[in-house]
């Protein structure tokens, strides 16, 4: 590992507070790395976090408030060296779609219900943590990922033109409802504020192509705010700041009633997934770069406690956001110190320079937002994953269009739903192969991927790929009994168990029914190469000492077909040459 990133200890308090295991190996080399990395994320934090405030429907001073207190404690308990925790785009909308239809035009109501969304979130996520529940999100697949999150951007973006065409429009919850709002209000758009939406949007994609290293939000939000200031564009019709509040904020507890807590669960719960999911997953990627290791239970014991600072601190949900990730990684970052460095940088901007934000114009928050979110949109993903399996390209589909057409929580159990329907149906149709011996060896390959492949119509070779379950258990039995019914002079079925990895109650009784009803017909079951987990259980449910006192349980396939009868099974030499052909095909 190279000298300049320190080892991670886990002993002693680190395993509680992971900062302490960073510090005890800290020096100056790495500090210096630290300092250069916080100070440019943020300068790339202050004009995103207020942009997403007003993407979530707050104000944009409580984007600052969501970058420093709630950054302090990830650092504290965050295993990630370069995770950048703070307002993202996709937790800042689904946080204004679940408060607008209950805040009733309220900010007092609605900051409030923000402040307990982020409490709900942050609690969600510490018992997950706590309880070591993480794999649960894996439940989360990519292709719903992708779709939810392509579609979010679309959202996103649309939710932003609004501000960035200056148009009196009302409230609206769904896509098409925004999409009609948009329609009602195309006449009220202003065209001073189109014109700052486009010198904004154009600069920031320019120096985003041409000159990544440098701060593009802040140079946009520093310059166009000077020309406001100076052109009174607030007195010409341009939506502006106007009042930022200067100073940090007081914890406090929100009052809100049982029923706002029901209200905002399900919210909740999709929010603290998501944003656990977009944070572990950069801060996976950028560990395996740096050489070092994420542990996934106690980042979500991080990112919880950064929300529940977060809603004690007037702010909203947080997470682990991309794009201020990997600068915070190419810039340097070594250590959550640099997470520190950030968060008193905010604290430096909310105590003194919040004057400076008065003439900023909306528009600009708006463009960096969508600016933000255009990569978002992934159709080559897309198209990649209808190619390689058509099932995840309909979870991603549909995704996207519950997502797009009812809203994101919709979106996402749609999804979730989809993906465990398709999983289950695939559990309960297994893949089943009948195999034959690859001439000169022992080797047994499907007959149906090669050619060549000797094989006896006495004797049956099966292997199942995968679990003998309650799901799929009397299937594969009707399966196996119907082959012993239409094959003519069958004698023996040879059941290769080698990737059956795990068998149930209902596995097991269908397993001596089967042998007995082929038994019936005059067909014997022998198992072949059984799993010892497999064997365990089978003993249990009673099912093992039977089969082997029959001598019907084999180390090999040879074995058992020997057993069975065959008097050439057990010497592939003697099989060399008869059958003719190669070993044709790519898998087992």
């Amino acid at each position: 590992m190279s000298a300049t990133y320190p080892r991670q200890d886990h002993t002693g308090l680190a395993r509680v507070v992971p900062l302490i295991g960073w510090l005890r190996h800290y020096d100056r080399n790495v500090l210096r790395h630290d300092l250069v990395a916080g100070l440019t994320v943020a300068v790339m934090l202050v004009p995103q976090s207020m942009a997403y405030a007003t993407l979530a429907g707050m104000p944009a001073v409580t984007g600052l408030y969501a970058s420093i207190v709630p950054l302090v404690v990830y650092a504290l308990l965050g295993t990630s060296g370069s995770l950048a925790v703070g307002p993202v785009a996709i937790t800042a909308l689904m946080t204004g779609a679940a408060l607008a239809p209950l805040a009733e035009g309220d900010p007092a109501r609605y900051a409030a219900l923000a402040a307990l969304l982020a409490l709900l979130v942050g609690a969600i996520q510490l018992l997950l943590g706590v309880l070591r529940l993480g794999v649960l999100v894996n439940f989360m697949s990519h292709p719903v990922l992708s779709g939810f999150t392509s579609a979010a951007a679309i959202v996103i973006a649309a939710s932003q033109l609004k501000d960035l065409f200056g148009l009196n429009m009302g409230r609206a919850d769904t896509f098409p409802q925004t999409l009609a709002a948009l329609w009602d209000s195309a006449g009220t758009a202003h065209a001073l504020t189109i014109g700052v939406s486009l010198v904004s949007v154009l600069t920031l994609v320019l120096l985003r192509r041409y000159v990544p290293r440098l701060p593009g939000a802040l140079l946009v939000v520093a310059g166009i705010t000077a020309v406001s200031a100076a052109f009174s564009l607030g007195e010409r019709g341009v939506r502006i700041l106007s009042h930022v509040p200067a100073g940090l904020p007081a914890p406090a507890l929100p009052s809100l009633s049982g029923q706002d807590l029901q209200a905002l669960l399900p919210a909740a719960i999709a929010i603290a997934l998501v944003a656990y999911l977009e944070g572990i997953a950069v801060a996976k990627t950028l560990a395996a770069k740096s050489r070092q290791q994420v542990a996934p239970d106690q980042e979500l014991v991080a990112v919880g406690a950064a929300n529940v600072a977060a809603g004690l601190f007037q702010a909203f949900p947080v997470a682990g956001g991309f794009s201020r990730s990997a600068v915070n990684f190419s810039a340097g970052a070594r250590t959550p110190v640099a997470t520190l460095v950030t968060a008193a940088m905010v604290a430096v901007t909310a105590l003194l320079l919040t004057p400076a934000f008065h003439h900023l114009p909306r528009a600009v928050l708006a463009a960096i937002v969508v600016v933000a979110v255009l990569g978002l949109v992934d159709g080559r993903g897309a198209a990649a994953t209808w190619r390689v399996r058509r099932a995840d390209g309909l979870a991603l589909g549909l995704t996207f269009l519950v997502t797009l057409i009812l809203g994101v929580e919709p979106g996402l159990a749609a999804g979730v739903a989809f993906s465990l329907g398709v999983f289950l149906w695939r559990s309960a149709r297994p893949h089943t192969a009948e195999l034959g011996r690859v001439p000169g060896t022992d080797r047994y390959r499907n007959v149906q991927r090669f050619t060549g492949l000797l094989t006896d119509p006495r004797y049956a070779v099966i292997r199942v790929d995968g679990p003998l379950y309650f799901a799929n258990a009397q299937r594969l039995s009707d399966q196996l009994l119907g082959l012993a019914e239409q094959r003519a002079g069958l004698v023996a079925v040879v059941l290769d168990a080698s990737a059956i990895t795990d068998v149930d109650t209902d596995g097991a009784t269908a397993l001596a029914e089967l042998r007995e009803r082929c038994a019936a017909r005059g067909v014997a079951v022998h198992l072949a190469t059984v799993r010892g987990p497999v064997r365990d259980l089978l003993d249990r449910a009673g099912v093992w000492r039977s089969v082997s006192e029959a001598g019907q349980v084999h180390p090999d396939i040879p074995t058992a077909l020997a057993a069975a009868g065959n008097p050439t099974a057990a010497d592939p030499a003697a099989l060399a040459g008869v059958g003719g052909g190669a070993e044709v095909g790519r898998e087992r």
